[in-house]
């Protein structure tokens, strides 16, 4: 099987989401205009590169986390993981701005060092982000789409200790959750290695 623009009858939902799988989850916190805490989960998110460490995350629709990051210039990620699945899907709710998804879902803020924007305290791990860039998306016409981009460079970042072993973050332990498609997730709970063809 194979199609352009018109899916099939047989694929009754898009597989869009589940092919491109399993998707991190940026858990991103903002502030808004007045300062209240907004927290959302966004599953078009990863890593650009390392040293300096960037990352983005991408919003289907011009969404508070998108328009408060572009406003601040700044935005925090947590590790959204197995132990925080219910507060990470209470704060996808969709509310007014104003309304911290942060109180909705009972969550201690974390306390950030280089900015303002607080971040989930209970979470194993979490990035203090300024913003590099924003930008709206376009498709392959160069027509505007209701999707926005924001670019952010790491300038702290806070790991709880008992999630370091020998040096490394233990991400097996930490068992962070991944976005597939549809409704369905996944969790890390195994890590195997595999050596580049040049280590030996």
């Amino acid at each position: 099987m194979n199609y352009g623009d018109e899916r099939p009858e047989l694929l009754k939902y898009d597989p869009f989401k589940a092919i491109i799988a399993p998707r991190p989850i940026g858990w991103i916190g903002t502030l808004n205009a007045d300062g209240v805490p907004n927290l959302g989960p966004y599953s078009f998110f990863n890593g650009i590169g390392s040293r300096p460490n960037q990352l983005f995350f991408s919003s289907e629709g011009e969404k508070h986390s998108y328009l408060n990051a572009k406003a601040r210039g700044e935005f925090t990620v947590s590790l959204a993981t197995e132990a925080l699945k219910d507060e990470m899907n209470i704060s996808s709710a969709h509310v007014e701005d104003g309304v911290s998804e942060f109180e909705l879902a009972g969550l201690e803020l974390g306390k950030p060092v280089e900015i303002a924007t607080p971040f989930v305290a209970a979470s194993p791990a979490a990035f203090e982000c300024v913003v590099i860039d924003t930008m709206q998306m376009k498709d392959r016409f160069g027509n505007l789409t209701d999707r926005y981009l924001t670019f952010g460079e790491v300038v702290r970042t806070h790991i709880a200790d008992d999630y370091i072993s020998n040096g490394r973050f233990d991400s097996a332990r930490a068992r962070p959750i991944a976005r597939l498609g549809y409704r369905d997730y996944a969790t890390v709970e195994s890590v195997w290695q595999l050596k580049r063809p040049q280590e030996k």
